[in-house]
């Protein structure tokens, strides 16, 4: 079975058509650059263009950087435009993709969600953190392997700032840190997490994933496991087709 999936960043919309019993994508994935200011109007447009890019005509899961809640209302935009803060995000998704089925969840937990089915996280019991590492930190936390939604917890404080501002990968290419540096705060970060949550697992997702080797072994003191997320910088959008398919099936 065939769900497609678009993950929405704040540098990137990526996406493609998700084989769910493999939990992979069916396609190559296609990309287009985030506008900036990313408005509503801005990232629908970028939306349709990825979806239009294969022709698709069934139900999209699609990922949004912020709180989602009843259903499809944006809470939260912390690394788009503003003006997405109240946005009934389902609406106009639906409406520009020519009222195709369309579902959305918060970008972190769709990750988690693909995470723990298909990835590092799979037959994982207690308490399982995934932390995506991108221009913000998202976050995505089980009990269980029961999700609780719209953690945000990249916005928990870290010496006086948003942890994300320090500890982000886009905090690392801003302040030019070398991979000690970053390891370093993202160890703090962890530590952090740690204590307010004692998980057994942590899951390192977002496209710094991809580059492990440079930076997790360099990771101290913090008690929990701590590995790469096996889906990569896929995994959002594997997620996002996983929850329109359950959405389908209600």
């Amino acid at each position: 079975m065939q769900i497609f999936g678009v993950d929405i960043g704040g540098s990137g919309i990526k996406g493609a058509p998700v084989d769910l019993d493999k939990g992979d994508l069916a396609q190559e994935r296609c990309k287009v650059l985030t506008p900036h200011p990313a408005t509503p109007d801005g990232v629908a447009d970028g939306v349709k263009q990825v979806v239009d890019h294969f022709g698709w005509t069934g139900p999209v899961g699609l990922t949004f950087p912020g709180v989602i809640t009843g259903g499809a209302m944006v809470r939260t935009a912390a690394n788009v435009d503003k003006s997405w803060i109240d946005t009934d995000a389902g609406a106009l998704f639906g409406g520009r993709l020519g009222g195709l089925p369309v579902t959305v969840v918060n970008d972190a937990d769709a990750a988690g969600v693909a995470e723990m089915r298909f990835g590092a996280g799979r037959d994982r019991t207690g308490t399982v953190i995934l932390l995506t590492f991108g221009t913000g930190i998202g976050s995505a936390v089980f009990v269980d392997g029961v999700l609780v939604p719209n953690t945000e917890l990249g916005h928990l404080e870290l010496h006086g700032h948003d942890a994300e501002k320090r500890a982000s990968s886009k905090a690392k290419e801003d302040g030019e840190l070398s991979w000690e540096q970053w390891a370093h705060r993202v160890q703090k970060y962890l530590a952090h997490v740690e204590m307010l949550f004692s998980p057994e697992l942590f899951i390192i997702g977002g496209g710094v994933s991809r580059k492990a080797d440079k930076f997790l072994h360099l990771i101290e003191g913090v008690r929990a496991e701590i590995v790469p997320a096996q889906l990569q910088n896929n995994a959002g959008i594997v997620g996002a087709a996983m929850r329109a398919a359950e959405q389908q099936h209600r």
